[in-house]
This record gives structure tokens, sequence and C-alpha cells, in this order.
């Protein structure tokens, strides 16, 4: 192993000594503490500290890094005070995350780190919209991000380099290759001999380095990071190393030869760095005692202070309250309802007209407002609603993607990181599978797990009725009202929709808005020309009845609509308008209003919202009730292509003889 200190002057080598010690000693005490049953789960990062101490310290302090479970030294070399972090081990109120995460798992904007999520991959997205964002300010800064060699063979670590390379962004790509997925040898990985090998087939630079070095760790990087903001472009770098733990402490490591063991504890960064300090007089090994005794005095301290004040103290209230980031609803903003709109100078708009001007006017407000999507740009997106957008605001702020949604929208959280907001366009709900995890690990927990705002919108094209078939047609908004963090808005009307997705837009949470598109051009309302908001969470009462109520929302409204004015029956219609969170007051108003409930949607009966709400009805408003809560849905099939089969399979063919049921009673 051969050291290079080029103009680096012995205070800062020093100084490079201490910052890969203290990971180091730190990990020796967790493991002391681990067995001692202090802490519960320990992932060791010994024998790898030179990888993310060598790329904290080539990096500006505020340079987004996205570190795994083995970077300790990127947490220290940030100076994050480390009885803090003790905190956060042993699961303290007071640690980063207040209890709720463990090890690595969480972040902080104040020292630029953002926390990972057990899935590894997503990671290096978010540092793509960290990168695009510095292009957007013109700032000549990078992010980092690390992912392990098993890593690689994640579909998101494929997508995220696709994207930087075709975006041009500012990123390093560090993979730490220590050989093992777990317990997984890199043979059963992948079959390239190496891999930065990848980096070409990206359009990327890349190279390989001794990442057990750490001054080549740290000049690699510090000159990559020059390359990459003088070129606008990505970059791999493949370190090699070993661990010389188990993948978390109870895995062990009985799969490892014992020669390979051998081999690497010879190659101990921390050990050949005393040694070269040592042949270059820079240290002497008196002096080497005397760092680690500092060292760990200072281990010793920060532990104390650690150390629990009082009982952990629960309060279920705040816990359910830091799901969501505080909204700044009605701060300025004009806030409308559909019975002030001829108060309002007003213009007769499409559905999806509504949803155009929501979407431009909330551009020209919003200066740091980006819209990704496929198509979207000269094209216009599927639908044609962004169609313009590109020559009055510029392809910097509307993106055309590549296929791959589960990078976008990681993209779209590490543009919140740095203060935008953005829209992300499903070019059809059936398509949000591929960002599921983006979407339910990453965007809906975050706020949560380290207060961190995920300030995004994904518009949802959705529903049947149009004869598009089982991919093009899935209501699949029931998937994600199971998910804390998530915001689900689902409109019916042109002034619904300009209201909710200004709302939405303006909401510092992740909402997933879903539109209809069998509504897009086939109704039209009343829109004020002003910029107003809809307030997420709360139900609009569509119509009084006495005989029985309606709740239901998007298309079905319109179901519902149309049957009242056909019967002689007189029905009372509540348009929910937002699945996640639900107006429980506004359904309890329905419950009361006739004593008989049906839950109308055009989603598959069972597992669909109306499940839930009718559990709740059971529950809360049983004395108001006259009947039981009957449910009408469409058939849990997937969605046929034939017109025919398509309108038997939607809940609207079964409206009459659901109502006639209920009537019974």
């Amino acid at each position: 192993m051969h050291f290079h200190r080029k103009n680096l002057s012995n205070e800062q080598l020093i100084d490079f000594y201490k910052s890969i010690l203290l990971p180091r000693m730190i990990e020796e005490k967790m493991l002391l503490l681990l067995r001692q049953g202090k802490i519960s789960k320990w992932f060791s990062g010994i024998g790898q500290e030179a990888i993310a101490v060598g790329a904290a310290l080539a990096l500006q302090r505020d340079e987004w890094i996205m570190p795994l479970h083995r970077n300790l030294g990127v947490f220290t070399a940030r100076n994050m005070p480390l009885h803090k972090l003790f905190m956060q081990w042993q699961g303290n109120k007071e640690g980063y995350s207040n209890g709720r995460e463990r090890s690595f798992h969480f972040g902080s904007k104040e020292h630029h780190i953002c926390g990972m999520i057990s899935h590894l991959g997503p990671q290096l997205a978010v540092a793509d919209g960290v990168a695009l964002a510095h292009v957007l300010k013109n700032e000549n800064k990078v992010a980092l991000a690390f992912s392990g060699e098993g890593g690689t063979s994640e579909g998101d670590f494929h997508e995220a380099l696709n994207v930087a390379a075709v975006w041009d962004l500012p990123i390093i790509f560090l993979v730490e290759n220590n050989g093992y997925g777990l317990s997984t040898p890199v043979h059963e990985q992948f079959r390239c001999q190496n891999i930065v090998d990848k980096a070409k087939g990206y359009g990327m630079e890349g190279v390989q380095i001794d990442g057990n070095n750490l001054l080549a760790v740290y000049d690699t990087i510090k000159g990559v990071r020059e390359y990459c903001i003088e070129h606008k472009k990505p970059y791999l770098i493949e370190c090699m190393t070993f661990r010389m733990r188990g993948h978390e402490e109870a895995s062990g490591i009985k799969y490892v030869p014992p020669h390979l063991l051998e081999e690497w504890a010879q190659k101990d960064p921390v050990k050949k760095y005393e040694e070269y300090l040592v042949l270059e007089d820079v240290l002497t090994y008196s002096q080497i005692e005397a760092i680690k005794k500092e060292t760990k005095e200072h281990i010793e301290e920060e532990l104390h202070k650690a150390e629990p004040m009082e009982d952990f103290k629960i309060d279920s209230g705040v816990e359910l309250s830091d799901v969501y980031a505080p909204t700044t609803f009605n701060s300025g903003v004009a806030v409308l309802e559909k019975n002030a709109t001829e108060e309002n100078q007003s213009q007769e708009l499409r559905f999806i007209d509504a949803i155009r001007s929501a979407l431009e006017q909330n551009l020209e407000k919003h200066e740091h407002l980006v819209i990704m999507g496929q198509d979207i740009a000269e094209y216009g997106g599927a639908f044609k609603i962004t169609e313009g957008f590109v020559e009055k605001f510029g392809k910097a702020r509307i993106r055309n993607t590549p296929i791959c949604e589960s990078a976008i929208v990681g993209a779209a959280l590490g543009l919140s990181l740095e203060g935008y907001k953005s829209v992300v366009e499903m070019q059809f709900a059936d398509f949000v599978t591929m960002a599921f995890n983006q979407i339910v690990n990453n965007l809906a927990k975050i706020y949560y797990r380290w207060q961190q705002n995920a300030d995004v919108v994904i518009r949802m094209p959705t529903g049947a009725g149009v004869g598009a078939g089982p991919f093009h047609s899935q209501s699949n908004e029931a998937w994600f009202t199971h998910v804390p963090g998530l915001k689900i808005v689902y409109p019916s009307n042109p002034f619904d929709a300009k209201g909710l997705l200004t709302a939405a837009i303006n909401d510092p949470n992740p909402v997933l808005f879903f539109e209809h598109k069998a509504l897009y051009r086939s109704i039209s309302g009343k829109v004020p020309e002003e910029y107003y908001e809809v307030e997420i969470g709360k139900a609009f009462h569509v119509q009084d009845g006495e005989d029985l109520s309606i709740i239901t929302y998007g298309l079905g409204v319109h179901w519902a609509l149309e049957y009242a004015s056909q019967t002689h029956l007189s029905i009372d219609i509540t348009d929910l308008r937002t699945l996640l969170p639900l107006d429980y007051e506004a359904i309890q108003n329905a419950v009361k209003k006739t004593g008989k409930i049906l839950i109308l949607h055009e989603d598959t009966l069972t597992g669909g919202i109306g499940g839930e709400i009718a559990a709740w009805i059971a529950e809360h408003c049983f004395e108001w009730l006259d009947a039981p809560v009957m449910r009408c849905a469409s058939l849990d099939t997937p969605i046929p292509f034939n017109k025919e089969l398509e309108n038997n399979f939607l809940a609207k063919s079964r409206l009459d003889e659901a109502v006639q049921k209920l009537m019974k009673f």
C-alpha cells in the first residue's frame, strides 16, 4: 500500500488520522455495548473506514452525502455531536430520530447527510435530485451516493446512473466492494469482471481504487469532484475493500474463507496509515498512543452525556402528528369552495384544462418548481396536459425523463432536500408500481424518521371507462391509503381539480393526486381564474337527500348524480375528495342525515377504501344507522379490454341493485 501525501501538511495528515481513528474506536466501544445488551444491533464498518472518512473529508461540508450502514466515518467527519449519535444508536428519544429509527437510518439536513432506507438502492436516485438542484441553481457542488457491491444488482442502481448520465448531473457514485452482499460473494452477484466496468455502459467515466488507502480515497474523490463540477457529469468510483465483521453482528463471518480474513487484516486501513505516519516522521508511536488515549476519553465523556436522564415518555398524539410535516394552508392563498365560484371571475373549463391551469399558475408562482415525466416536454404528455409548457418555462423545469419511475420519484425527493418542489407525472397510474418502494418507504416515512420534507406531488391518470384494458385502467388508490405519511387526493370536477392540485403543490408532504382519465374531456365547470386552494382532507357535500346517503369520489360522484336524477328517491351525496386523511366529520354527517349508507367506488371491492370507511362507521356511528353499511364496487377481476365486459366490471352496473337492497331495510 503506497501513500502519497502530495501537498498535504503534517497537520492535515494528523487530522486525517484522528478522523479515521475516531470511527474505529467508536465501533470497538459499540461492539462492547452490544455484548452488554445496551444496544440491539450494529452494522460494523471495521476495515472500511478509509472510504467513508476520505469521502467526507474530500467534499465541502454543504454537499450532500447519501451514506449506508457502514459509513460511520461520514457522520463523525461531519462533526455530528457524538453524544447525540450514541443516543440515536441506543434508541433514545433525544437522538436524531426521536427513537424512531435504528443505527444509520437517519439523516440531518444541518450536516447534509441523507438517511438511508434498508432497500439501499433508492439512495442513488436521491443524489440525482440533489445534483439536479445544484445544476438548476448554477452551484459548483456535487452529491455523493454510496452503494455496496450487492446494491449494484438492484434496478435502482441502473436507473440512477442512467438518469445522471442522460441529465449530465455532477454526482459521485461510490461503490464499496467488500466482496460479499451479506453472505453472497460477488461471483454470485454479477458476471462483469469489475463494477467500474459498468461505467462505460452509461457513458460515464470510472476508476477502481484501493479503498483501504485513506489518502488515495481522499485524493481520488477530491479530483473526481473537480471533474464532475467542471464537466457537469457523473463519475463512478469502485473502492476495493473488505469488512472484517459480519454483515451485522448476529450474522457472523463463518462463510468467509480464513485466508481472506488474514490477507485483509494485513491491509487494515487504520494500522497501515499509522505505519505510514511513523515512517514519514509525522507522528511517533508515543504520540499515536496519546491520540488514542485522548480519543478514548472523548468517547467515554460523550457516552456519559448520552445516558438517559429520565424515563422514555411516550405521547401517541405527538407520534401521530409527526407523521406529516406541518402545512402552511391558508397562508395568504385564497381558499375557495364551489359555492363561492359565482363571486369570483370564472371561466368554463374542462377537467383537463383545470389541471393545466393549476400547473401553469404554480410554475409561475414557484420559481423552484420542476415538472418531470415521460414525454411531457415537447410532446406535451400522453394526455397533452403540459403541451406548450417547455416553450414557456424551458426544458430545465419541464423535464422529459427516461422510462424509470423509481429513479424519477427518488430524484424528486432529492430536489426536496435542496428546497425545490416537484410534480412527477405517471404516464398512467398503473405504472406507479415501478416506483412503489420510493413512495411508500422513502417519501412517506422521511418526515417521521428525521423531519425532512418530501415536497413531491405525483400525478396519477387513473381509472377505467375508456377501453384501455388491464394495465392502463386500474384504480389503485387503495394501495396507498394504508401508508402513513402520504396524502391521497382524488377530485371529481374541474373546480376541485385546480384548487386541490394547488394545495397539493403547496403542501410540504408527498401527495398522490389521482385524475380520472374519463373525466379529462367529458366534463366542464366554472373555475376561478385566480390562484386558489381547496383544502386537502375536507369532503364536499354535493347534494341533500333524505332516503339514503351515497359516499363516493372521482367518477363515482357522477354515477351517483346521474342515478339520483333518474330515481324517485331523495339521495344525499358526499364527495370525499381526499382519501388520506379522510374527513370523518363529513362521513358522520352523512350517516346522521339518512341512517342508510352506500359507499360507492370504482375500485374493486376487496381491499378498497370502502371497507375501511364501512368499518369506521360501524365502530363510531352505529347509533345512527338504520341499515347495514353497504358497498358498491367493481368486480374483483382485472379490468377487461372489451367495452361490454368493462361496463359489466364497473360498479356503476350494480348501483341500482345496491340501492334497492339498501332501501329494503
